[in-house]
């Protein structure tokens, strides 16, 4: 499988800064932020998976567009896994004809441009020889991570989540870990702010580390703009059994 970086940034603000979005193989996001817009429109019809792990603006902000930009030039629906509690929110609150039309219901509810599909933690979602399972995390409104397997590899995403003894234990049991994707969205200074906001910062990273027993590549992602070098000078301090390397933009991950 491959995994590439549209967006890893923890907020805007130059060239570079994309909030997070993933593209798997070329028919599936993980997560949808605001990367996705530098995808050109044939990459865009193909998608027809979108795996969201929370309901947080910088997590969503292209799936309006996304479905709005393609619905006519698919023969099927885009299809957008994510807890109930998360699909309600989406309904409720971005799909509900002010924020932005029901594209469940257009052209009519018989043949949508979009389509919800519930997850559950721990049950895999099997998309041909791939498997996607949320796993748990812990954040300010109801959130998972992901585990993606190929059949010969697997790459866990941690979404946004603090500290999480139920992520850790998933993680545990994963025998053919080969990444590990784990946000830092503050450096120590703002310790507090990251407990308030369920965010990790390097001191809370090295905590979560210190508990894994496989050996993944480890990348930092969802830095906020403006702190992602001091972020990553104490990473890199606190850290030294996974050497963590900061994800970018435009990477691609195998596996």
């Amino acid at each position: 499988m491959k995994f590439r970086v549209l967006g890893c940034s923890g907020g805007i603000g130059g060239a570079r800064a994309r909030t997070t979005a993933f593209l798997a193989d070329d028919d599936t996001l993980i997560d949808c932020g605001t990367g996705v817009g530098d995808l050109d429109f044939d990459e865009l019809v193909r998608i027809d998976h979108v795996f969201v792990t929370h309901s947080h603006m910088d997590h969503i902000a292209s799936i309006p567009m996304l479905v709005d930009s393609v619905g006519e030039a698919r023969n099927m629906p885009v299809t957008v896994y994510a807890t109930a509690e998360t699909i309600r929110i989406l309904r409720s609150h971005i799909f509900n004809w002010l924020i932005w039309p029901d594209f469940t219901a257009i052209p009519d509810r018989q043949r949508p441009f979009l389509r919800f599909q519930p997850i559950r933690v721990g049950e895999p979602v099997r998309l041909g020889k791939r498997t996607i399972t949320p796993l748990p995390a812990q954040h300010t409104v109801p959130a998972v991570a992901f585990c993606l397997d190929s059949g010969r590899g697997q790459l866990v995403y941690s979404g946004d989540t603090a500290y999480c003894p139920q992520l850790i234990e998933a993680i545990n049991q994963l025998e053919n870990l080969r990444h590990l994707i784990i946000e830092t969205a503050f450096p120590d200074e703002q310790h507090g702010l990251a407990m308030a906001s369920r965010h990790l910062c390097p001191s809370m990273l090295a905590a979560f580390l210190d508990e894994i027993v496989v050996r993944p590549q480890v990348h930092i992602s969802h830095l906020k703009p403006g702190q992602d070098d001091l972020i990553m000078q104490q990473v890199t301090a606190s850290i030294q059994r996974f050497s963590p390397t900061c994800l970018e933009l435009g990477q691609v991950l195998e596996f």
